[in-house]
């Protein structure tokens, strides 16, 4: 398989008063052309510090990043050319309509006779009644579809989707994965990076892990899923957990979820709930997702961590 992007022992460090900071650590891995990636990781793990300098807008200290076989720096006309990136951050134009917003990031490619395709870009991101209005006008859900939109006016090979959904409604999320599953579909790579983790497990096939610049987990979806052994109960309570249970379940508001091991503990665990007088509603038996490895793995000790990356 052709690499589409290359990690290649990145290292980046920042002086401070205090000494080096180091944002990442040692970053090694490759994603291959065609994949649909995912990078997870905790606020200031290092996903945007890596994607910056896959961009090009920070430079490693140390090690190699190629894209498409293009290295950053010593090549970085053609690797940001075969880049397509969607920012955290909604950055517009005040003073040009979406289609001329298009049209002038299609020329910062020299991309010419780009109408079609600014036209398929619309329609599929469902900009098609708002082409001719100011970007001033547009909610903040818009702003994100047309800064889509530009990341991919110059159809790179690889698109990179920093927190691509945050803050927006369900129906922009549906809109935008379908749009860019389709483009997968077509053979475009996907490097996501995401704090929607039912979003990670539904679209990744292979996903890396950050934690304090270091990669401590990398592996496909489903051999991640599958090394949360165990069954987790989810249900709602109004009442007060036992101490026992409480230090090991995950609570959102009503709702709690707890690991067990294997069928024998889930029955102690209700029995427990029983005699604690929970009231639970709503009880459902499955199995670990993608937010309890995400939890697992966070929570280890680095060497431990370190022990579940391939």
């Amino acid at each position: 398989m052709t690499v589409a992007i290359s990690f290649q022992k990145v290292c980046k460090t920042y002086p401070t008063p205090r000494g080096e900071l180091h944002a990442l650590r040692d970053v090694n891995f490759d994603i291959e052309e065609g994949e649909f990636f995912g990078l997870l990781g905790p606020n200031g793990a290092g996903k945007t510090t890596l994607i910056s300098v896959l961009a090009g807008l920070a430079r490693a200290s140390t090690g190699r990043v190629r894209v498409m076989g293009h290295d950053v720096v010593d090549d970085y006309a053609m690797a940001r050319r075969s880049l397509g990136i969607v920012p955290q951050e909604l950055v517009f134009d005040p003073f040009f309509s979406v289609r001329e917003s298009l049209r002038i990031q299609s020329g910062y490619f020299g991309v010419r006779d780009n109408e079609r395709w600014i036209d398929e870009l619309l329609e599929g991101l469902g900009l098609a009644d708002k082409a001719g209005a100011n970007m001033r006008q547009l909610s903040g859900g818009m702003k994100r579809r047309v800064l889509v939109a530009q990341a991919l006016v110059h159809r790179p090979p690889v698109i990179v989707l920093d927190e691509p959904t945050a803050g927006v409604d369900v129906e922009l999320r549906q809109t935008l994965w379908h749009f860019v599953a389709e483009l997968n579909r077509q053979g475009h790579t996907v490097l996501l990076t995401t704090h929607y983790l039912e979003e990670a497990e539904a679209l990744c096939g292979r996903i890396a892990m950050l934690k304090q610049g270091r990669v401590v987990a990398l592996d496909r979806t489903s051999a991640l899923l599958a090394s949360a052994a165990g069954t987790m109960l989810r249900f709602k309570t109004d009442d007060v957990l036992p101490a026992a249970i409480a230090a090991r379940a995950r609570v959102t508001g009503r709702v709690a979820q707890v690991t067990a091991r294997d069928a024998a503990e889930v029955e102690r665990l209700l029995a427990e709930l029983r005699t604690a007088g929970i009231r639970i509603e709503d009880l459902e038996i499955g199995r670990a997702d993608l937010e309890d490895v995400f939890l697992s793995i966070m929570g280890s000790s680095p060497s431990a961590a370190e022990q579940v990356s391939a």
